[in-house]
């Protein structure tokens, strides 16, 4: 489950409804009753919060927000997006690992979602992470 205060439009979210459940992307809110509305791609659905789910940030979703991978000679892994770079220190260990742009470096201490890692891309960089290729 996420809590409502933490999303914010264009969030990538994972949300289950009958049990079936699709990655979709935060559009809007209904504050009076607490629910948030999800694209999955073709129509926008409305969800309580206790139906959504962060996505882990891996490999699988990297690749979907259009980061490019380099492996390093240590074995060390970075993913890049413009001037943005999140460095694990193997291949699938997101366990922790650093972003950067530019002059401002973060340490993540352990695992984040998707939704937290656009969160921190945003007030690094003012832009809101998407899958568009820029």
């Amino acid at each position: 489950m996420i809590k409502f205060g933490e999303l914010k439009n264009g969030d990538y979210v994972l949300a289950e409804s009958d049990g079936q459940a699709w990655r979709g992307e935060v559009v809007g809110f209904n504050h009076d009753e607490k629910q948030v509305c999800v694209n999955n791609g073709v129509q926008d659905f409305y969800f309580d919060t206790e139906n959504l789910y962060p996505l882990p940030v891996d490999e699988e979703q990297l690749t979907k927000l259009k980061f490019t991978k380099h492996v390093n000679d240590d074995g060390s892994v970075k993913y890049m997006k413009g001037a943005f770079r999140i460095q694990t220190p193997e291949q699938d260990d997101f366990s922790t690992f650093e972003i950067w742009y530019r002059d401002e470096k973060r340490i993540m201490t352990h695992p984040i979602s998707v939704h937290d890692l656009q969160n921190h891309y945003n007030a690094m960089t003012k832009v809101h992470l998407t899958d568009e290729v820029i």
